[in-house]
């Protein structure tokens, strides 16, 4: 596309529509740099009307046939004279996979960071621990101007990010951060990047808070810096006003929490104390804590395209929880009743550090990660049961020292890849108990004063890889050979103050080793709009286990087939299709096999001396999007079946007084889950109005022995809401969101009470001129107990006076003005509901002071 001057045309609007329906897009391109556009269409009229429109040239309106063709187009040169035309871009501009989202189109007087704008976003969703989601799937990598300075922890960036800082928001689908495998490995992950104003940014934010009942502070200072060759973002937080400075340090994206499940990453809590559950909506009302978070995050381009980062955080926290529970459990014969008032106080300590070396070009591939996790952790836990007092101390340790190497380079015309990954930790932990519990098991019937439990696991784990990646037609083929190794030694004794060497059925002296050979061919097909992946592995296990003292021992191999298929067909710009059939085997873990009794609390002990557990899964899942930036609707469905074939048939025998004894046996029985969830979203420019509508249904079927009965469970959930987000005038805006959740479950053909919970959220937003903000939030929850239902009503006022020349914001904040005090709710677990009533934080003032760095 070119004017009459030989000059390219960028930016320009191509649109193809039907010959009756002139207002029906069928498709649509922007004219690139060079004037260059590209539209595919599946559609059968025989003739189509194709529309060109580009600002001072005349618009073109031509008649094509529908078929393949090659069009080229000269436009005229024309000025239109406008009067008091007030023009405003599209919202949302589509570049081939490339969705461009206008900050300045969704921005609000009362946001300040990215994070308040994202969630406006049509067809992203921001959960609420920060988690973004694109058509209903988790990202899989944050990017700022390209670039990866928080690996996973996006939070740190989204939470402290000013917005007036930010041009763009793009979301880049069938995204492969790889680039080396760019053309031959596709993704259907889309990623986030965002796009700064300047090339040079120094931006951030600081905010200071102080309050009173009870006397209150809150304080956050985080400078960020944005250069061509490096990123920074260092901050310091610290309140004790029910922010949860921690959860900005959550791993979110879908590529870490995969790597995280395939690698068994996380920390394992063996012990713990009773907790409160904790109410599902915001903790700024229910969170008492005494938080101070570090962190320092830096990146540097080097010389030859190589990065280093360096990531480093550490954590203290003192929290405390308040309230009682009841208890039902749910027999085939039996209702048990358990009432327990609990007071808990949890220190939280840790420290992380994560030093990258990494080079990513379309020629080579290198990345190099050295990772250490501390936890130092401490809980003590006070509870009245019928009046007779108990307490429980938890020291909760963890360390972790862990590489992970990969690198993908040329080999030929080949690609060949080396993947390691070697892991050290341990993790001591300690529970102690007053008075001593199981006393039939543990003292012959008798009280007695504390029951002691000691844990030790430490653990070397090993994965290593090579792979090649040939591309052939429209096909791929990647092969991958490799071994894993795990050795474990489990250490843990029960001792009891009148007895500190018990029988050899509370110790446990455990070798575990686990060793896994595999064989991988991940096969894609790609061609216009088909993307086919088949992945065929071949796995060999080998598990030794043995704990010496109490001669107890089991060697299993097997060898295994757990092939996958997935087919995405995108039909159009606006049409996906998804499905994916799989099967895998699952074997237990050291935590779900170990010959003596654990005290994992007060009230739970465990024995799982039977065979390994096996699991044999078969998962279906289908999806379907539809998305169209021109109108900004987006709209996602997606469906999940997994049925489980286990080989052990867990037991759990409730006492009278509630404590419980888990144990197995080999039976074989299976469980089915299924889920469905869709999500629709819609933004109205002309309105400036935000619309968001969800819902989801789960359901899961399985079998468990209570009280030496064995019993069908069935569990079902259901939840359905929406969002409204509107304008109503220059000087007032409006936020309503709403949730309702069901809850039941069934025990022998029996079911029981259904759990209704909904929840109201409306934001009065004013503002009387361009220097001041004022809002009324409410907030209203309803709750369906057993035997009657709850409500709770919040209220808070948030005044703002910013000083434009400065950029300084000066906010009163006004806190649950009716001071609400407790919380009270329902959650169902397998064969249990616990009612709950928290403690939750009284009214408070809070003047703050913020200004941009």
């Amino acid at each position: 596309m070119k004017s009459e001057k030989k000059q390219s045309i960028s930016g320009a609007s191509i649109t193809i529509t039907n010959l009756e329906d002139a207002d029906n897009i069928l498709n649509y391109d922007i004219s690139d740099n060079e004037g260059n556009f590209s539209i595919i269409l599946n559609n059968k009229s025989e003739k189509l009307k194709l529309n060109v429109k580009s600002m001072g040239y005349k618009s073109v309106v031509r008649i094509i046939d529908n078929k393949s063709q090659i069009l080229d187009f000269i436009l005229e040169e024309a000025v239109t004279e406008l009067k008091e035309v007030v023009l405003k871009s599209n919202p949302i501009i589509r570049r081939g996979d490339t969705l461009n989202y206008s900050v300045n189109s969704f921005v609000q007087e009362q946001d300040r960071t990215i994070a308040d704008v994202l969630k406006r976003m049509p067809g992203i969703e921001v959960l609420s621990d920060g988690k973004i989601l694109y058509q209903g799937k988790p990202i899989n990598k944050y990017y700022i101007e390209g670039l990866d300075l928080l690996e996973g922890k996006y939070n740190l960036a989204n939470e402290n990010l000013p917005h007036r800082a930010v041009s763009k928001v793009q979301i880049l689908e069938n995204h492969q951060p790889i680039r080396i495998l760019d053309s031959l490995v596709y993704s259907d992950k889309a990623a986030l990047n965002i796009k700064l104003k300047n090339e040079y940014t120094l931006t951030g934010q600081a905010e200071l808070g102080s309050g009173l009942t009870p006397l209150l502070w809150d304080a956050n200072i985080t400078p960020l810096l944005f250069t061509k060759k490096q990123q920074m973002l260092v901050s310091y937080q610290t309140n004790n006003t029910g922010n949860d400075a921690a959860s900005q340090l959550k791993t979110l994206t879908f590529e870490d929490l995969l790597e995280q499940f395939e690698n068994n990453t996380g920390k394992q809590d063996w012990l713990g104390i009773q907790k409160l559950s904790t109410p599902n909506f915001s903790e700024k009302r229910w969170l008492d804590n005494n938080i101070h978070l570090l962190t320092g995050n830096y990146l540097h381009k080097l010389k030859r395209d190589y990065e280093v980062r360096l990531n480093v955080s550490y954590l203290n926290d003192y929290q405390q929880q308040n309230g009682f529970t009841n208890t039902s459990f749910y027999t085939p014969t039996d209702t048990i009743s358990l009432m327990e008032n609990k007071y808990n106080q949890l220190y939280l300590n840790s420290l992380e550090t994560n030093l990258t070396i990494q080079k990513n070009t379309k020629e080579n591939y290198l990345k190099n990660s050295l990772q250490f996790q501390g936890f130092w952790d401490g809980q003590i836990g006070n509870i009245q049961i019928n009046g007779t007092p108990l307490s429980q101390n938890l020291s909760n340790r963890y360390f972790k020292f862990s590489n992970k190497f990969k690198t993908i380079f040329f080999l030929g015309k080949q690609l060949a890849s080396l993947n390691s990954y070697i892991r050290l930790n341990q993790t001591p932990q300690t529970l102690k108990v007053n008075p001593g519990q199981f006393e039939d098991l543990l003292n012959n019937g008798n009280p007695y004063g504390e029951v002691f439990q000691e844990v030790d696991l430490r653990s070397f784990y090993t994965n290593n890889s090579l792979g090649f990646t040939k591309g052939w037609k429209q096909f791929s083929f990647s092969p991958n050979v490799g071994f894993q190794f795990e050795n474990q030694n489990l250490e843990s004794q029960i001792s009891t103050s009148v007895n500190k060497m018990l029988l050899n059925a509370f110790h446990n002296d455990l070798d575990w080793r686990r060793t896994k050979l595999y064989f991988d061919l991940k096969t894609q097909y790609k061609k216009e709009k088909w993307r086919v992946e088949l992945t065929t592995p071949v796995n060999f296990h080998r598990y030794q286990i043995e704990d010496e003292p109490l001669q107890e021992s089991e060697e299993l191999s097997r060898l295994t087939f757990e092939p996958r298929l997935s087919i995405i067909y995108d039909a159009n710009a606006f049409w996906k299709f998804n499905t994916s059939a799989s099967v895998s085997n699952q074997f237990g873990t050291i935590n779900q096999l170990h010959y003596a009794y654990i005290l994992r609390n007060y009230r739970n002990i465990q024995r799982i001396n039977t065979a390994l557990p096996q699991t044999f899964n078969q998962t279906l899942t289908a999806g379907i999007s539809y998305r169209n930036p021109l109108k900004s609707f987006f709209w996602n469905i997606l469906y999940t079946r997994t049925q489980s074939e286990n080989n052990l048939l867990y037991q759990t025998q409730i006492m009278e007084n509630g404590v419980t004894e888990l144990q197995a046996i080999e039976q074989d029985n299976d469980r089915t889950s299924q889920n469905l969830s869709t999500r629709l979203s819609k933004y109205f420019s002309k309105l400036n109005t935000n619309v968001a509508l969800n819902a989801n249904f789960g359901l899961q079927d399985f079998q468990q022995i209570l009280n030496e009965e064995t019993s069908d469970i069935e569990t079902q959930n259901f939840g359905i809401g929406g969002k409204i987000e509107t304008d109503i005038t220059d000087w007032f805006n409006t936020e309503y969101q709403a949730k309702w959740a069901f809850s039941n479950n069934r025990i022998q053909e029996q079911s029981n009470t259904t759990i209704t919970r909904q929840n109201h959220l409306l934001n009065l937003n004013f503002y009387p001129n361009e220097n001041q903000y004022f809002t009324i939030k409410t907030e209203y929850i309803k709750n369906n107990l057993f035997s009657e239902n709850t409500e709770n009503f919040f209220a808070d006022l948030v005044y703002r006076y910013t000083w434009k020349e400065k950029n300084i914001d000066f906010e009163l904040q006004a806190s649950n003005l009716f001071n609400t005090k407790n919380y009270r709710t329902i959650n169902i677990n397998e064969f249990s509901y616990v009612e709950t009533n928290f403690r939750l934080r009284p009214r408070q003032f809070l003047f703050k002071v913020r200004f941009s760095l």
